[in-house]
């Protein structure tokens, strides 16, 4: 979520368009600096002068009655400026139990988008990126192993390739399967087979 908000901040830029980028934990804290220093009006200068206000992790506002109301404030005016604004979240809003109904409402004018986990093919893209930047070579059934067994997140399956790579400089090994299997036992586990019998007990 973090990596699209990034590009479509970048793309904005490229369009000459003034983009801020923050988390809700900067968002929440900005408004904490602003109301001990009693600088209020700076502070929503700096949040509704923008042509785009990216938001990450919008959910931790949820709970938070002050940020809640100064966010719903910005909302406001950078909506009635016809402004963009962009937020990630990691549940839907009518899953954030703790958000006020008249935020829930503005999160869901928009357009939602779900971000699945990647596929197989799209994991094995993403390998396949990862070692054309790094200029080097891992055989095509290692990418497809590793590709299979990690699908939690991307960040780990480019963890893993990394790992496989610095192991394989360090030690002198020659990357393979059975090399990947060893390598990342930790994380791909090892698949035990279980008998019916040991279901039943």
């Amino acid at each position: 979520k973090t990596h699209l908000l990034h590009a479509i901040g970048h793309a904005a830029r490229r369009r000459g368009l003034t983009v801020r980028y923050v988390t809700s934990e900067m968002f929440t804290n900005d408004l904490i600096t602003s109301i001990r220093s009693q600088s209020q009006e700076t502070f929503r200068n700096k949040y509704r002068s923008v042509d785009l206000l990216m938001m990450d992790d919008v959910q931790f506002i949820a709970g938070k009655e002050s940020t809640q109301e100064e966010f719903f404030h910005t909302f406001n005016a950078l909506q009635m400026a016809n402004k963009q604004i962009v937020l990630t979240s990691d549940r839907a809003p009518k899953m954030m139990v703790t958000l006020e109904d008249r935020l829930r409402s503005r999160f869901e004018w928009g357009l939602m988008s779900d971000i699945a986990p990647p596929d197989l093919e799209t994991r094995m893209a993403i390998l396949l990126h990862k070692v054309a930047s790094l200029q080097t070579d891992v055989p095509p059934d290692v990418i497809e192993f590793v590709a299979k067994q990690i699908q939690s997140n991307v960040r780990e399956l480019e963890g893993a390739l990394t790992r496989l790579i610095a192991t394989s400089e360090m030690t002198g090994r020659q990357i393979t399967v059975q090399f990947a299997r060893d390598t990342l036992a930790d994380l791909v586990g090892k698949r035990a087979h279980i008998t019916p019998s040991q279901v039943i007990e």
